[in-house]
């Protein structure tokens, strides 16, 4: 069947062999790129570094044009601020440590960008992830893609049955070097571009400065403490620092010292060794859930605590409509409040939620 699509075209290598597989399948498309952000959000030099840059953008136009396929350029700057930027930032001041990709992946690929595809009368869009979706009977599975080293389910557990119903991922069943070989056979202006892996609105990777230059205020000073509340230092403010943390303390000390907790309100940093890192438990909540409705009673999973984690054998059961609990036979390091856990029965994401 033939659809109507509207299709993410971000200027990358991904998002143009999503486009050219579709244009083979005989579906109908309009490319369009989302402007998530001002200039005045990024550095000077780093301005044409992350995702929806005007090189981008051009990229991405050059692509659709060879492929005779429409182009647009939505301008959802304001909504990326409102629900991408300021969660970040709010996040950030609370002691947690959020993923913004699966928030933009949440509010704006897969809310914004389907409720402007309806407006523009398309059935569906279509992304350049690599993921799989699969219709089994009246739900709608999401499920690792193929080339697991490539896999980026973890981003997308927050999905709803209605927004699995409307996408497509073309690339799930390949791997990067097919999709990089079918780039460079079709001459696809985008086929030798690196991929993008920074935050997009922090390609710099300094969110501490982000979060000065977007709030106007820089994160105040403190004290570094250890676990039994004696003073170890001095801090350069809450927000350069997460759990795990061991590059750029300024401690000496008889042996390596990493970030164990954050107490934004007492304005302190606990410092400890690497076992007190370890934990075999952990509470989830802003739950979602894509496999079933409700879990029933206790099951073994597999889950990720971070998107570079290997999916590791847990125990779930969940708690409330919004809450699980997660218990890991080996206790996991660095169980960090604000990511995500996503929960996997194999390549099957049975769901996810934030970890508090």
């Amino acid at each position: 069947m033939a659809y109507k699509i509207l299709t993410a075209m971000s200027g990358g290598v991904d998002s143009s062999v999503a486009a050219y597989l579709l244009r083979q399948q005989g579906h109908t498309q309009i490319g369009a790129m989302m402007k998530l952000y001002t200039d005045e959000d990024i550095p000077i030099n780093h301005r044409n570094k992350g995702c929806c840059s005007l090189d981008d953008a051009e990229d991405a136009r050059a692509v659709a044009t060879a492929m005779d396929i429409p182009f647009f350029v939505f301008n959802f700057a304001d909504s990326f601020q409102k629900e991408i930027m300021d969660r970040f930032v709010a996040a950030y001041k609370s002691g947690r440590t959020p993923n913004p990709c699966i928030d933009c992946n949440r509010f704006m690929k897969f809310e914004r960008f389907i409720a402007r595809a309806l407006e523009m009368d398309c059935s569906h869009i279509a992304t350049g992830h690599y993921a799989r979706i699969e219709q089994h009977g009246s739900r709608f599975l999401l499920k690792k893609g193929l080339d697991h080293s490539k896999d980026q389910s973890y981003v997308l557990y927050a999905m709803t049955q209605p927004q699995l119903s409307r996408t497509l991922l073309p690339l799930g069943s390949l791997t990067k070097d097919e999709v990089r070989k079918i780039a460079e056979a079709q001459n696809l202006a985008t086929a030798k571009k690196r991929d993008s892996q920074d935050i997009c609105f922090a390609p710099d990777g300094d969110y501490a400065g982000f979060i000065e230059r977007h709030t106007g205020a820089a994160s105040p000073p403190g004290d570094f403490i250890s676990s039994s509340g004696q003073k170890l230092g001095r801090h350069k403010g809450i927000d350069h620092y997460t759990i795990g943390q061991r590059k750029g303390l300024g401690i000496s000390a008889p042996h390596p010292l990493f970030v164990v907790s954050l107490n934004p309100e007492e304005n302190t940093v606990t410092l400890g060794q690497s076992e007190e890192l370890f934990s075999n438990r952990l509470t989830a909540t802003d739950v979602n859930l894509i496999a079933t409705d409700k879990i029933q009673g206790k099951l073994n999973i597999q889950a990720k605590i971070r998107y570079a984690h290997q999916p590791t054998p847990a125990i779930l059961w969940q708690t409330d409509t919004d809450k699980i609990e997660i218990e890991f036979p080996a206790p996991q390091r660095a169980i960090t409040p604000g990511q995500a856990v996503v929960l996997y029965d194999g390549d099957i994401v049975i769901g996810g939620g934030t970890i508090v």
